[in-house]
């Protein structure tokens, strides 16, 4: 009879290996999961996230204008302290995994929203001072960028900025500023009137030149900003894009009262 009893070596042996093999497999699993956390949110979010992005960062870039706008110029004191809940909430969805991404971009809107309460609520009537103000978070932002930390909200709020800029700009060399300051101080009667007269200063043609020109600029680097296709890039460039809807409401503004 042929004996099938296996050496107790040999049968040690295999069970090792098997152990062995499932230990590895084991590792293996650990070792992915822990590189995939790793890895930057950007590459686990969707391209439908990464447009849900570019679309938050024109709402948030368009909130000021319907919601705040209104709110700072009765209540400047609450519109300020407003600002303390839009830290809080961002803070509050960045410490959960499946919120960080919006916890990040509402943390680059909680700088914008802080610098147009300080602005519009106490030094809207001096134009000189609006881009110091609105630029009140740029040495954070930067510093954040540099340490590769809050891409999405700093680049938004970074977007939002240059969105700024430009307008500003605009207002300069239009020779603008003068309706500016009187807008803020006149009634609302009044500020009919003058605004029938900047949208005069508008119509010429140095003033077209230079809106399509500006509209042309904040168009290139809002449409190229999305050729990269990441998230921080989709709000710098929703920011930016949304600049030319903002600027276009007050243009349709002026239109109407004329």
């Amino acid at each position: 009879m042929i004996n099938h009893t296996f050496p107790a070596n040999i049968l040690d042996k295999n069970s090792l290996n098997t152990e062995l093999q499932s230990s590895n497999q084991e590792q293996k699993g650990i070792l992915e999961s822990s590189l995939y956390l790793s890895l930057p949110l950007q590459s686990k979010i969707s391209a439908p996230q990464t447009w849900l992005v570019f679309i938050a960062a024109m709402f948030l870039v368009s909130v000021p204008v319907f919601i705040e706008a209104p709110l700072v110029r009765s209540l400047p004191t609450l519109s300020l302290a407003i600002t303390g809940f839009w830290v809080w909430l961002s803070i509050t969805l960045m410490s959960r995994p499946h919120t960080h991404l919006w916890g990040d971009l509402l943390q680059g809107f909680s700088w914008s929203w802080l610098a147009g309460s300080i602005y519009w609520g106490w030094l809207r009537w001096e134009p000189a001072w609006h881009l110091p103000i609105e630029s009140i978070g740029l040495p954070y932002a930067l510093w954040c960028l540099t340490r590769n930390w809050g891409k999405v909200g700093n680049w938004f709020y970074l977007g939002s900025l240059f969105g700024t800029v430009l307008t500003d700009i605009y207002f300069y060399l239009a020779d603008l500023m003068p309706y500016w300051r009187q807008i803020m101080n006149a009634d609302t009667v009044g500020a009919s009137q003058i605004l029938q007269n900047a949208l005069t200063q508008v119509q010429t043609t140095w003033g077209q030149v230079w809106a399509i020109t500006l509209a042309l600029v904040l168009m290139i680097v809002g449409v190229l900003s999305l050729v990269n296709k990441q998230r921080h890039w989709y709000a710098f460039g929703g920011a930016v894009l949304s600049t030319i809807l903002v600027d276009s409401l007050f243009l349709l503004a002026a239109i109407v009262a004329h």
